[in-house]
């Protein structure tokens, strides 16, 4: 049961706010996940940001959700080509490791970068290696219905079978011009059908491949998320989400062949959403660019990766935001004055066990209505924080409860994380340790010998170093401010 004002979702399928109805007493929530061919980015990491402040407002309004998250450890030709380098591939040869090594190293990473960025875990974490064979029957049957071509590249889905294909994108597919999202490919019938299977060209034997009707090949990329969301959630579900880039061309063509193939003439899909891009110098951050920054850089940095979901929250999902890093310091500095005033809290998942909380309250049962609405309207984190910083100053005997909410909805940590771990540091080079640790050592020489002045002028000299000494029983400790 829902509490509260109506949970309002931007549905990208028509561009329109709507009223969130879901279809079943559990929702299904479907989330486009990594390809496991290098280290995701900061940009990449906004998705599934987003995707869990939606899967706590779901919670926050009582829904029971079912969340699954794909890993795409197949790997899928270059820059969208039906045709081309497999990603998987390039980077096994270039790091000199098998594909099945990348995938599963580049996964490791993706899920400790999950876990840093304190993201709920999806309930399944599907691999598309799982579920080839099923994708080979989805195929089978979209070609047995009309809806695919073969071609000697492989079997290809014919858009023209396809009713309002291209609506999400608002796509004008006879306006397309060839070439200009995949490459010119004789035989095709329409600019805008894409493979549904690849076949290996004549001598070719790739690295990770699958016997099949139309031979030898691997699985087309936007198969798989119809295939594992229908096995995982069923036939139809409530909420698919993802980057803005996948509702130009990925979502288009995973709505085009999966209605096809069910053939009910029911939406697939009801609710679409996507964030927008995290732009750095003034173009998305993307890994084909190079040099896109991860939560490792920001670790080496000093930066706590929850300074990072703190600087994404202060920005709605449905706007660009622009990395700097003196933007997520701010995030950081912001977050560690929070962390500082917000004491243990308990746990708090719902807006009905919130208002239970502040009993008779009325400044926080006001509060309380204000966190409401704020993720109500299609996920307002930046109100929210707002709410937040008001809750902080608040000083009746509801407060706990609001801070509690704030906390089930933004992901920060509040109450378990101590100002300390935010504290922003550095690490030291060998050069800069050694005269770090010289001087430390004769502090504590100093000390020793109870010569008050030299202790005192090495310590300043630490200081002026942006070394931060602390006196344990055990001997000084330092780290780099």
């Amino acid at each position: 049961m829902t509490s509260g004002q109506p949970l309002m979702l931007f549905n990208s399928l028509g561009r329109v706010l709507e009223k969130f109805v879901p279809a079943s007493a559990e929702v299904g929530l479907y989330t486009c996940g990594v390809t496991v061919y290098s280290y995701p980015h900061l940009g990449n990491m906004r998705a599934y940001v987003f995707a869990d402040t939606l899967r706590r407002a779901l919670r926050w309004k009582g829904y029971p959700v079912r969340h699954i998250t794909n890993i795409t450890d197949v790997g899928h030709a270059v820059a969208d080509a039906e045709i081309g380098e497999d990603k998987l591939e390039v980077a096994a040869a270039r790091e000199r490791r098998t594909v099945e090594e990348i995938a599963a190293y580049y996964t490791d990473v993706f899920f400790a970068d999950v876990r840093a960025l304190n993201i709920l875990p999806a309930h399944e974490y599907p691999r598309a290696t799982a579920y080839v064979s099923q994708m080979i029957e989805f195929a089978a049957e979209l070609e047995a219905k009309g809806h695919a071509y073969r071609l000697p590249s492989g079997l290809y889905f014919d858009t023209a079978t396809s009713p309002g294909y291209g609506a999400l994108a608002l796509l004008d597919v006879d306006g397309q011009q060839e070439g200009a999202r995949v490459e010119p490919l004789a035989g095709r019938r329409r600019k805008s059908d894409f493979a549904l299977w690849r076949t290996e060209a004549e001598g070719q034997i790739r690295a990770m491949r699958w016997d099949s009707p139309w031979g030898w090949g691997a699985p087309g990329w936007h198969l798989e998320c119809s295939v594992m969301s229908m096995e995982l959630l069923g036939r139809h579900f409530d909420i698919h989400t993802g980057g803005v880039d996948h509702r130009e061309i990925h979502h288009v063509n995973e709505i085009a062949q999966s209605e096809a193939y069910l053939s009910d003439g029911q939406p697939w899909v009801r609710y679409w959403m996507h964030n927008e891009f995290v732009q750095l110098g003034g173009a998305k951050m993307a890994k084909s660019a190079g040099g896109a920054p991860r939560l490792a850089d920001l670790a080496a940095a000093g930066l706590h990766p929850l300074a990072y979901r703190m600087f994404l929250l202060g920005g709605h999902y449905r706007a660009q935001v622009s990395f700097a890093s003196e933007a997520v310091e701010a995030a950081s500095a912001s977050l560690r004055r929070l962390v500082a005033k917000v004491p243990s809290l308990p746990a708090v998942e719902t807006y009905a066990e919130a208002v239970a909380l502040a009993g008779g309250d009325e400044g926080a049962l006001r509060l309380l209505s204000e966190v409401d609405a704020a993720i109500s309207l299609d996920l307002g984190t930046p109100q929210l924080l707002a709410v937040l910083q008001e809750a902080v100053r608040y000083e009746g005997p509801g407060r706990i409860a609001v801070l509690a909410a704030c906390e089930s909805l933004l992901g920060l940590s509040l109450g378990t994380l101590a100002p300390a771990d935010l504290e922003l540091r550095r690490e030291a080079g060998a050069e800069e340790r050694a005269v770090i640790e010289r001087l430390v050592a004769e502090r504590s020489e100093a000390r020793a010998a109870r010569d008050w002045p030299r202790a005192d002028r090495i310590r300043a000299e630490l200081d002026e170093l942006g070394v931060q000494v602390t006196d344990t029983a055990d001997g000084p400790v330092w780290v780099l401010r």
